[in-house]
Parts: C-alpha cells; sequence; structure tokens
C-alpha cells in the first residue's frame, strides 16, 4: 500500500502503483490539510468579490462573474467543454500514473477541492476502473486540459473506461460496481484538469524504460564487443577517470564486467589490431551521456510529481488563493526533448554495430549477413535495414517540440510549452530504441556463436542462452518476424536487465 502523505513521493513509488498496480490510501494528515483550504475556499465563495476558478469563466473569459446558483453547472460545462482530445489513449500504466499524480497534487492542501472528490479518484484507480484519456490534444499549458478532463469526466460518470480488459461506458460501469459519480462544487472542475499530470506520468514511464534500455545496451553491446574481436582496452578505469563524467565511469564498467573471464578476448591478445570503430570503442562516452541525461530527467520528474500545478492555488494559512502559472509545463517540455533525443543515440550506435557485424568487410572472417551458404541465403540482411529505417524515424521524432508555441484562448494563453507532446515523442522513440537493440541482440548472438568453439564469458553466454531458449542460431533463411518479436520482448520486459544483474551488478 502506497499511502500519500506530505512527505515527497519516491519513484519506486510511482512505479509500484501504475505499473505493479499497488493499492493507493489517503494519510489522516493530508485529510486535515484538505479540508483547512476547502474551508477557505467556501468561506470566500459567500462574498461577491470575483474569484478565478470559483466564481468566474476560465481562460478569456475569466472577466465573467458567474452567479451563485449556477457555480455548480459552470462545474459541469468546463469539463464537458474541455473533453476534447484525440488520437489513441494512453496505456493502462500511463493511466494510472496520471491518476495517481492528480491526487498527489489535489491532497497537498493548496487546491481547495473536498476530500470525498480524491478518495473517489482513488477507489476507481484501487479498482482499475481507469478513465480512456486520448493522448492528443494538449499544448502543455495550462497543463493538460483536454487530457486530464477526459479523467475528470469519469468522476462525474460520464465518458469511457478500461473495465475488465475492455472499453465501456462510464454510466454501466457504475451501475455494474454500484458506484454514485460526484456532484462538484465551486473550483472543483478547474482543479481536477488543471495540472501537468498526463506529460508528467507519461514521462515518468518513459524514463522507467529509458533506465531498462540503457543496461540492456550495455549487456547486448558486450556481446557484440566479443563477437567482433573488438578489444575491452578502451574500457579500462584508468581511461574514464581523467574524465570523470560518472555514465562514462558507468558504462565501461558495466561492459568490463561483462566481459571479464571470456575467452574470446585472450584468443586474439597481441593480434596486431590497434582500434575498433567508434561503434565499440566509444561506447563508455555515448552510453554514458545518455545516462547523465537520463539522471537529468529523473530529477526534473522527481519535483514535478511532488509539486503542486494548480491555478489558482490556496493558501489557507495566508487566506489567500492566488493565480499563477505552476500549471506550465516548459520544465517537463524541456526534459522529455532531452529524453528523446538523448534515447535515441542508442538506436544510432547500435545500428552502426549491427552494420559492423553483417558486414564482410568489418566482421571478422565471419560470413556477409551472418548466413551460411550466402547468396543463397540473406541472412541479417534486411533485419540490419529494419534497424536502419527506425534510426532514421527516430531523427525526425527527436526534433524538439519545446521549442514551439501557439497562443490559444483568444491569446490568454499566449505561450505554451508543447510539453506533452514531449512526452508522446519520447515514448515514440523507446519503442523503437527497443526494437533496434532487439535486432542488435538478435545478430550479436548470431555472429558469437560462430565464434565456437571458444566461448565467452559467464555474463554474455547467459545473454545468449535467455535468447536461445526462443530464438535459435539461424542455418538457413527462415521468417524472421517472430523471432524479432521474441527478442523485442525479452529487452522491453526487463527480462534480460534481470537475468544478467544475478550474475553482475549493472550501474
Amino acid at each position: 500500500m502506497v499511502v500519500l502523505s506530505s512527505k515527497n513521493m519516491t519513484f519506486n513509488e510511482f512505479i509500484n502503483v501504475a505499473i505493479n498496480k499497488e493499492k493507493l490510501s489517503l494519510s489522516q494528515e493530508l485529510k486535515e490539510k484538505i479540508k483547512k483550504a476547502r474551508d477557505l475556499v467556501e468561506e470566500l465563495d459567500k462574498g461577491d468579490t470575483p474569484i478565478y476558478g470559483i466564481n468566474t469563466g476560465f481562460g478569456f473569459l475569466a472577466g465573467k462573474k458567474i452567479d451563485k446558483s449556477q457555480i455548480e453547472q459552470l462545474q459541469f460545462n468546463l469539463i464537458r467543454s474541455h473533453c476534447t482530445a484525440v488520437g489513441e489513449p494512453y496505456s493502462e500504466e500511463v493511466t494510472r500514473g496520471i491518476m495517481l499524480l492528480r491526487a498527489r497534487v489535489m491532497s497537498q492542501g493548496y487546491s481547495g477541492i473536498r476530500a470525498e472528490v480524491i478518495e473517489f479518484l482513488i477507489d476507481l484507480l484501487n479498482k482499475n476502473i481507469l478513465p480512456v484519456i486520448p493522448s492528443q490534444g494538449s499544448v502543455g499549458a495550462s497543463g493538460d486540459l483536454a487530457p486530464l478532463a477526459h479523467l475528470a469526466i469519469t468522476l462525474l460518470g460520464e465518458g469511457e473506461v478500461f473495465y475488465n480488459g475492455k472499453i465501456e461506458k462510464t454510466s454501466n460501469v457504475f451501475k455494474k460496481e454500484n458506484l454514485t459519480p460526484i456532484k462538484l462544487h465551486s473550483k472543483e472542475g478547474l482543479v481536477l484538469i488543471n495540472g501537468t499530470q498526463a506529460m508528467t506520468a507519461n514521462g515518468l514511464i518513459q524514463l522507467y524504460r529509458a533506465k531498462n534500455i540503457l543496461k540492456s545496451s550495455d549487456i547486448i553491446v558486450s556481446i557484440s564487443l566479443d563477437a567482433l574481436k573488438g578489444t575491452v582496452k578502451a574500457f579500462d578505469e584508468k581511461i574514464s577517470l581523467i574524465r570523470p563524467h560518472k555514465g562514462q565511469i558507468d558504462t565501461a564498467k558495466n561492459v568490463r564486467n561483462m566481459l571479464k573471464g571470456s575467452e574470446i578476448l585472450v584468443s586474439h591478445d597481441g593480434c596486431g589490431k590497434v582500434q575498433d570503430a567508434y561503434s565499440l570503442r566509444c561506447v563508455p562516452q555515448v552510453h554514458g551521456s545518455i545516462k547523465d541525461v537520463i539522471n537529468y530527467v529523473e530529477k526534473t520528474l522527481f519535483t514535478e510529481m511532488n509539486s503542486v500545478t494548480d491555478n489558482p492555488l490556496v493558501f489557507p494559512n495566508e487566506k489567500e488563493i492566488i493565480s499563477g502559472g505552476n500549471f506550465h509545463g516548459e520544465p517537463i517540455a524541456f526534459a522529455m526533448d532531452f529524453l528523446g533525443i538523448a534515447i535515441s543515440e542508442i538506436a544510432s550506435i547500435s545500428e552502426r554495430r549491427i552494420e559492423q557485424m553483417v558486414n564482410p568487410n568489418s566482421n571478422d572472417h565471419l560470413p556477409a549477413f551472418l548466413i551460411k551458404d550466402e547468396g543463397l541465403n540473406s541472412g541479417f540482411m534486411i533485419a540490419h535495414v529494419t534497424a536502419a529505417s527506425l534510426t532514421s524515424e527516430n531523427k525526425i521524432y527527436a526534433h524538439p517540440s519545446s521549442v514551439d508555441s501557439i497562443p490559444t484562448s483568444a491569446n490568454k494563453e499566449d505561450h505554451v510549452s508543447m510539453g506533452t507532446i514531449g512526452s508522446n515523442k519520447a515514448a515514440k522513440i523507446i519503442d523503437n530504441v527497443e526494437k533496434v537493440i532487439a535486432i542488435e541482440y538478435m545478430v550479436a548472438s548470431q555472429a558469437l556463436d560462430f565464434r565456437k568453439p571458444l566461448k565467452s564469458s559467464i555474463a554474455v553466454e547467459k545473454a545468449v542462452s535467455i535468447l536461445r531458449e526462443n530464438v535459435p542460431f539461424l542455418t538457413k533463411d527462415e521468417y524472421l518476424k517472430p523471432y524479432i518479436e521474441t527478442a523485442i520482448d525479452i529487452v522491453s520486459s526487463g527480462k534480460l536487465v534481470k537475468e544478467i544483474s544475478k550474475i553482475i551488478d549493472l550501474s
């Protein structure tokens, strides 16, 4: 059970709720803070002074005073009118993450929402009744208005939800589960939709995947290095210590540990080969730089997931409600663009290693395209082309979205972050990177098997054996698609990292 409190939520707690479906609850401490903020909203609601989000219109219409008799209708209208997101819905993991982060923000005592609204949201999360949230339609300020409106309308008993693996009308599911929709009071509609939770939750899920990719890449490059009879000298600790970027040090250490005890390394020691290609020799510098970017992204996302991003904000101790700009997604926009740019480089350098292994001019006496009877057989020729295609596609996605802005709401919202687009693009890039390194995994394992009877290290041989459980050494051309999909699943599921971590520590 993860308990929301005034303490910072950890990355692991987010993952446990979003991916591992751990239950969520609200601490008594926060219930008291929530009530204090709500009491102030209700006190101010009795007056006649226009207060944004309580008794006014929204955005450009903030100057329109709303009669007290229409306050409830105002909140309903806000949610319904903002449900305009389109495109593929977010995955179950991202959706659970959005719900968690929205509950986290609203529970901190600066939003002015009633505790029962937050608890109803938590109840839906714990029952795994998840709003269908389309992934397109946010410009990243005022936060993720359209996506979050699709979350909010679920609480009202409208819209659609994922229920037992299918999409159903929310009203039908509520009847089955005997759930009563929420009636929104003043300010509560705006509270539910104002914030950066879609881009942040998606960003956290992509960060989780990126971390797995980096460890997987260090494992897979170790197979490639031995398959190509490369040298481990470029991974010497002395090199990294005089350019002491942490990611570089960690990567070099991972590869040295992966290859410790390899017969193949010893077999060509003193062969006269001076240097390997950059895609092998510069792995510590390239993989390491990406790890350093990931650390920056993680720090940014950690701050954001523990921040309050509503507008206006309620300060009960000072008896103030202040309009500001915490909903602006610029910090996440930069982080997501940087994540996408950095992680795309994993595919870029991986594709070059694939080419090294399938090319007879560079693969140290291995058959062309790593297949016997080349000519009759094409081997991994087109698997490399697929990797090249995905790598090139990433170059398009890596263009930063944060450099763009387009005015909305009659120029009231005249500068926006595009952070949600950045997180969506990062997800597409990561999808492609997982596929490219899975192809390298297959190619490197095939190449290494040609080095028999020599053996690599225990860790490398284990990595190959995991693949070989379902993907055989190819002696002739076969239907490759299911084998590639199997390799992708081994990488993306974290199985490769989990099994190798039992043998060596991966940084």
